[in-house]
């Protein structure tokens, strides 16, 4: 541990510290209790006050509102990746944690898009004003297509994109039009952009079809979100060519688990297994608990093409109505798919285990499986609950188990976060009929226990223990693997939201992290079945931070979980196929490859959590496409509803019975002039001093919608006169 240091009064040295601390965070804000936190200065604050002002007065730090410091830049530049906001404005955000976003004004974006890679320049800080800057090169597209609807003129084109961050239409010469027609929508990839070009060039590389039709609009989301709609002509190749059978020589090299009961447990509709349990009563009472996960890095080779397409992909994407796999269907649905009554290839964690979920043995490995039964969720619930049918006895004690480390989890500091989850139920071409709520019972808890003990103990197994196995004094082990980390919520989010529940009686503690995790279980416990239950548990998944992947050991706080990996789901997420990769290795004694070193693995976990992001905002962009779908008949309609956000343009409400979400447009508030309150997160009436906050309740009526820009327009109900005439 570093020693105290203390300091009498102000004085050059202790400025010098902190003007250091500016410069190597050259656009992060600091208050006077981070910057001593960060030289561990112990003694008098006002020594650290004083010696701020003292900087203010030379001009080498500014205030920009009480309490808040910032480095004031000479000429400096950064390099970021763009956030421009629907309204054309950018955000220069920087992988630095405490950072400052930088904003850019529409006209100093500079042909920089959404995600791109750019290096700004900073202007001089106004007070008062936040951080701004200029595009002055674009590093890195992000990238380069993009889906809208083609507009033809007689001599040219555009496509006007879907995406309400592309702030330019793409122009299109006759000779890239690629047979499309005025009004569809296509796919169009940008090809150039000449300097005195008002806008970029591009050419019609597919044609998805009319607007509005249900395939042409899910195809558009896949698209615009980057995730190939279809396989590479030799990726599909090397996926025909894999053998269905599995052949007796690998059997042989496996343990050979077909004698033991295994069975899997999935929705409904589930067409890819992969994952499946056994079970093995043991003569001393205990359980052998074996979880099977469909061993995809047999048949997906590192150097191949399918490979390297599930590498791009990430992840399959669920769409509401459909999913876009990150292999191929004779992989994901049918050779590694743990089907009931077929012989499968599987990387296994056997447990012995005793009723309270204590683990006395574990082993991890290659395994041949037979899956005895397939269950749906409702088929095991029904046994669970009734205690007859197939299997009754074993799936008893398994879902005793999985209560007990469940409750173990909790115990230790885990948060319960189970939002609400509503889905769609569609017609035969897809259009909404019904929305109803996703019960999680027993069933669905059972597989996510023991999927979530896989997951940690595989992570334990890998993680070296001491100096000695393999971790240097750097603390950086030279045996890599690939962790879920999730890091603990900060502390001003803690208290934005402590805030935000008390509004609603709700007490938030944050002392501690037992303190934490406690507050927030009681609470979501508290308000299942209320009308606040969906925004509060929202704003409670926003105030954690998000998790990722990475080579760097860091726990995960929402499961309280020292060592956790992702390893259960390699037919449909990338990092858990290299998950089994290094687990492989490190069972075998091996050395890493070329190609599985720190660095390269590293770059890896980013990009995963890059395409994992990006599925995450495809699948919300089907959810809104479908909700404006499903509202569009009750156009005129009144709905009681929640305010769960506001901004500079309006007012976002979920509706409460059927938790879909629109948008009060400022403009089309008569009664007073509103505006948005930043500090107060609020909208206020300018004269009457009326204010809309986040979790007040509201009537609605439906104004509009439109599916294609998947958006919804309500009108507050005191105004829905205005909007019927």
């Amino acid at each position: 541990m570093s020693k105290k240091k203390k300091f009498q009064g102000t004085n050059p040295e202790l400025e010098n510290e902190i003007l250091a601390i500016f410069k190597a965070k050259q656009t992060a804000l600091f208050n006077h209790k981070q910057l001593a936190a960060r030289i561990n200065y112990q003694g008098d604050r006002n020594d650290i006050i004083a010696a701020l002002n003292n900087l203010v007065k030379a001009e080498k730090i500014g205030e920009i509102e009480r309490g808040k410091y910032h480095y004031i830049q000479q000429m400096s530049q950064v390099e970021g990746r763009m956030d421009i906001t629907a309204r054309g404005s950018g955000f220069l955000v920087t992988d630095e944690e405490g950072e400052e976003d930088i904003y850019i004004a529409p006209g100093d974006l500079n042909g920089a898009f959404h995600g791109d890679k750019v290096l700004v320049h900073l202007y001089a800080r106004r007070r008062n004003k936040r951080l701004e800057g200029e595009v002055v090169e674009i590093l890195q597209r992000a990238r380069t297509q993009f889906v809208g609807m083609l507009e033809r003129q007689k001599d040219f084109s555009f496509v006007i994109p879907d995406d309400r961050r592309m702030y330019t239409d793409i122009f299109i010469p006759n000779e890239n039009l690629n047979s499309a027609k005025d009004g569809d929508k296509v796919v169009v990839t940008i090809t150039d952009w000449p300097k005195k070009a008002k806008n970029p060039f591009g050419k019609i590389t597919l044609i998805l079809g009319q607007p509005g039709e249900n395939n042409a609009e899910m195809h558009a989301i896949v698209a615009e979100f980057g995730f190939p709609l279809q396989f590479p002509e030799n990726v599909l190749a090397e996926a025909e060519a894999i053998p269905t059978e599995v052949s007796k020589e690998e059997i042989a090299k496996r343990k050979d688990l077909r004698e033991v009961l295994t069975f899997t447990i999935d929705p409904a509709d589930a067409k890819d297994f992969d994952d499946a349990l056994s079970y093995r009563k043991k003569k001393n009472g205990h359980v052998e608990v074996g979880i099977h996960i469909a061993d995809v890095s047999h048949y997906v080779r590192p150097g191949t093409a399918l490979d390297a397409d599930a590498y791009d992909r990430g992840t399959s994407v669920y769409l509401v109505d459909r999913t876009i796999p990150m292999l191929p269907e004779k992989l994901s649905n049918g050779v590694c798919s743990l089907r009931p009554q077929e012989e499968k290839l599987t990387f296994s964690a056997i447990f012995e285990l005793d009723e309270t979920g204590k683990v006395y043995k574990e082993w991890f490995g290659k395994t041949v499986i037979f899956s005895d039964r397939r269950f749906a969720y409702e088929e095991a619930q029904e046994i669970i609950e009734n205690g007859k049918g197939e299997y009754s006895e074993e799936l008893k004690t398994l879902n005793d188990i999985a209560k007990n480390l469940r409750e173990a989890r909790f115990k230790n500091g885990a948060i319960s976060f189970e939002s609400e989850e509503v889905k769609f139920r569609l017609d035969e071409e897809g259009r909404p009929i019904e929305l109803y709520k996703k019960i999680r019972k027993d069933a669905h808890k059972l597989i996510e226990e023991f999927m979530l003990l896989a997951n940690r103990k595989v992570a334990e197994f890998c993680t070296p223990k001491k100096s000695g196995e393999g971790v240097p004094k750097d603390g950086k082990s030279d045996k890599p693997f690939v962790y879920r980390v999730h890091d603990a919520p900060n502390q001003e989010k803690l208290l934005e939201f402590s805030q935000f529940a008390k509004r609603f009686g709700y007490k938030i503690k944050f002392d501690s992290d037992d303190q934490i995790a406690h507050s927030f279980n009681d609470l979501l416990e508290e308000v299942e079945g209320k009308p606040e239950q969906n925004i509060l548990q929202s704003m409670a998944i926003r105030t954690m931070a998000k998790a990722f992947y990475t080579t760097k050991k860091s726990g995960h706080y929402g499961l309280a979980f020292e060592h956790y990996s992702h390893f259960t789901s390699p037919i449909r997420r990338y990092p858990d196929l290299m998950a089994h990769r290094l687990l492989e290795i490190y069972l075998n004694n091996q050395k890493l490859p070329k190609g599985m070193d720190r660095d390269t693995l590293e770059k890896q976990c980013k990009h995963a959590s890059e395409m994992e992001s990006k599925a995450a905002e495809a699948e919300r962009a089907s959810v809104k496409y479908k909700q404006a779908e499903y509202l569009k008949q009750f156009v005129g309609r009144v709905f009681d509803g929640i305010i769960s956000g506001v901004t500079d343009w309006g007012i976002y409400v979920e509706l409460i019975e059927n938790k879909c979400e629109g948008m009060i447009r400022l403009n089309s508030l008569f009664d007073d002039f509103y505006e948005f309150d930043e500090k107060q997160r609020a909208v206020i009436g300018k004269r009457y001093k009326k204010r809309y906050m986040i979790g007040d309740s509201i009537q609605v009526i439906v104004k509009k919608t439109d599916p294609i820009k998947r958006t919804i327009d309500f009108n507050i109900v005191a105004n829905a006169k205005r909007f019927r005439d």
